[in-house]
């Protein structure tokens, strides 16, 4: 790959409350970083796979607290749907 080729994103957020700011100024302090890689790592944490709720977990997790038999789950099987999911279009 070429230098030329990667991209790079620019966010900028507008009516900041000032104690926001300051609260991130100081925590960026606290931590040793700039304001601007604090911020950098407080979103990479929001959205990173560990810090969000996975629905495929989450719903075999119901499945073994309601500790269905195989019987209910092959009918729970029979009647989903097999379909690949399609994109959402947003345009």
């Amino acid at each position: 790959m070429q230098f030329e080729d990667i991209a790079v994103a620019m966010l900028t957020v507008r009516n900041l409350p000032d104690e926001v700011h300051r609260a991130l100024r100081v925590r960026a302090a606290r931590h040793g970083h700039s304001m601007e890689a604090e911020v950098r790592e407080i979103l990479e944490s929001a959205v990173s796979p560990g810090g969000r709720v996975k629905l495929g977990s989450l719903l075999a997790e119901i499945g073994r607290q309601t500790r269905l038999t195989d019987d209910e789950f092959a009918v729970l099987e029979q009647v989903r749907g097999k379909a690949p999911a399609r994109q959402v279009d947003f345009g």
